[in-house]
């Protein structure tokens, strides 16, 4: 009896994290999290509900850390001051790779603007992970979660309840928005460049993007304006 009674916890906190990691609605009170979708796969995953916290209601993101995939390690500590955009993966999902392609190209986009992007692949194995990140040309670095623990350690912030999931860390290291789901481009921009505004105020010629030519808006009446503006759209960092 002694020894079946640390089996039975050992499946019942291997059920729950995998409610917890595969898509539970299981949350946190007050979180605002709409109806989610179950896929064909068996395991659910959210519909693009988005949460922004303000600025008031921000906690302090976990300490995560751990190996990456390329034989490195990542510490979330390590980028405060930056706004750190965490996306919850695995090889398969298949919402995963439908937005793998959007989140590499904003990565992009936005490289050495202020950003990092991280992934965290869960519940998957090293090789599976490899060839997603060859396949979609995911240049951010990954983290390995093979066990589920990484996830669960944001719990207590705003915890990501399906996979994928998509949490924005602002430059103080505090949970600052979180997409349930599948998301696009757009979106995903329309979280982080709310966060970089503080930072663009003091700098006023710099756009995520890259953009910060002065003479990009800057056509005169004779002309002698466009040449600049040229420049500036071909220094852009946009994908």
């Amino acid at each position: 009896m002694a020894r079946r009674v640390p089996l039975l916890v050992a499946a019942l906190l291997g059920i729950g994290g995998l409610l917890a990691g595969c898509g539970s609605d299981q949350v946190t009170a007050g979180d605002r999290v709409d109806a989610q979708g179950v896929s064909e796969q068996g395991y659910v995953s959210g519909d693009g509900a988005i949460t922004i916290v303000a600025e008031a209601d921000r906690v302090p993101a976990p300490e995560l850390t751990g190996a990456t995939l390329d034989g490195g390690t990542f510490t979330l500590s390590d980028h405060l001051g930056e706004v750190v955009v965490l996306n919850v993966w695995a090889s398969w999902c298949a919402p995963c790779r439908a937005e793998a392609d959007d989140l590499q190209a904003v990565w992009s986009q936005v490289q050495g603007g202020g950003v990092q992007f991280v992934g965290l692949n869960t519940r998957d194995s090293q090789a599976a992970a490899s060839a997603f990140v060859d396949r979609f040309g995911v240049t951010y670095p990954i983290v390995l979660d093979t066990d589920g623990s990484k996830q669960l350690l944001f719990h207590e912030s705003l915890p990501p309840a399906a996979i994928p999931s998509t949490l924005v860390i602002d430059a103080e290291g505090r949970v600052a928005a979180r997409a349930i789901g599948e998301v696009d481009r757009s979106a995903l921009l329309g979280l982080i460049e709310p966060l970089l505004a503080p930072a663009a105020a003091g700098n006023p010629g710099k756009e995520v993007g890259g953009n910060d030519d002065s003479g990009s808006g800057d056509t005169g009446s004779d002309g002698s304006g466009s040449g600049q503006g040229g420049a500036g759209g071909g220094s852009g960092g946009g994908s």
